[in-house]
């Protein structure tokens, strides 16, 4: 850590001890996540969410400090944690290039996103005159819809002898940190419309469909968003790219393999850290209660779930992929039916 924090003070055109410890920590953080056995990728929900609110803190400190382009110098930093660290976490060492390759894509998109908020902040301020405030939800959307740090706007607004209305932003943020929630405990409801017979088949489906992405994509996978009807199910996931007519074509056969196998879905209920010990699926920084419901299809997969599902997987049918296509950054989508 020690040299990590020299190597920010040694960089930095504007020494500050504040922003280098965020720099410092934030990048510790963020090296764990993309280094870890199950790699969190930046995106706009959940984890992904996370980290990407960190890499870009990282990034605005640096503005701060004086870095002109700080792309580099987050490199050497995780370099110098898997130096640090890499033995006692060997996943650090295994993911280092990785990481590296997604933590310079995550800035490029940052850059371009912080061009696109400033003609908007611009846009914004404009025809105000000295003394006058930017609303809550004005910066909120600065915020939300071009991922324009609330920092930022303070500054650029101070610049111009502006205020921000911080309280109206921690308003609409909390507003949308509640719908957010919500929308997390919604997908462990399964998605679900109704509770109709081909609606639970299509939402056992989904389970098959989760652990088959891990098992041929790889364990950064997670679920991040599901929506079922009778004619469909539509799934989405953490993945950097476009999955390949290979990928997708091994993905439908092990599915069809665990149907055809007449995988028994069993039900049992325990609590989240029997849950986790037991190796099931779930965001577990969601707000559970004491006990939750862990389903199993046959040995193939465990999950944290709240909705209904068939008892043995021959009732599924045929799974066919229909479609694969981005659902967001870093997030791609999976539409799919039961033949």
């Amino acid at each position: 850590y020690v040299e990590i924090m020299e190597l920010i003070h040694e960089r930095a055109q504007h020494p500050d001890s504040r922003h280098e410890r965020i720099v410092a920590d934030h990048m510790k953080a963020t090296a764990f996540l993309l280094g870890d056995n199950h790699p969190v990728v930046p995106s706009n929900t959940d984890q992904g969410y996370i980290l990407r609110r960190l890499i870009r803190r990282a990034i605005r400190s640096m503005r701060i400090l004086g870095f002109d382009d700080p792309a580099q110098t987050l490199e050497d930093i995780l370099g110098l944690v898997t130096q640090e660290y890499g033995d006692a976490y060997p996943s650090l060492k295994e993911h280092a290039e990785k990481s590296k390759e997604v933590l310079r894509d995550e800035v490029r998109k940052f850059n371009a996103v912080i061009q696109k908020g400033l003609k908007e902040f611009e846009r914004v301020v404009e025809g105000m005159n000295l003394g006058d405030t930017i609303s809550g939800d004005q910066s909120f959307r600065l915020y939300e819809s071009y991922g324009f740090p609330i920092e930022l706007t303070e500054e650029l607004a101070s610049e111009r002898g502006l205020s921000v209305d911080m309280d109206g932003f921690k308003n609409a943020l909390s507003a949308h940190q509640e719908v957010s929630r919500k929308g997390a405990s919604a997908k462990f409801a399964g998605g679900l419309v109704d509770d109709s017979e081909q609606n639970v088949k299509y939402h056992t489906a989904t389970h098959l469909l989760h652990e088959a992405l891990r098992r041929i994509l790889g364990k950064h996978v997670q679920q991040k968003g599901s929506n079922i009807t009778p004619e469909r199910l539509r799934f989405d996931f953490s993945h950097p790219e476009k999955m390949t007519d290979e990928e997708k074509e091994t993905v439908e056969a092990l599915v069809n393999k665990q149907i055809q196998t007449e995988l028994i879905v069993t039900r049992e209920e325990m609590t989240v850290d029997a849950a986790k010990a037991k190796g099931a699926q779930g965001l577990f920084e969601s707000k559970y209660g004491d006990v939750v419901s862990v389903f199993s299809i046959g040995e193939f997969s465990c999950e944290i779930c709240g909705g209904p599902h068939v008892e043995n997987t021959k009732d599924l049918g045929v799974f066919k992929i229909i479609k694969e296509e981005s659902a967001g950054s870093g997030v791609r989508r999976i539409r799919a039916v039961l033949e």
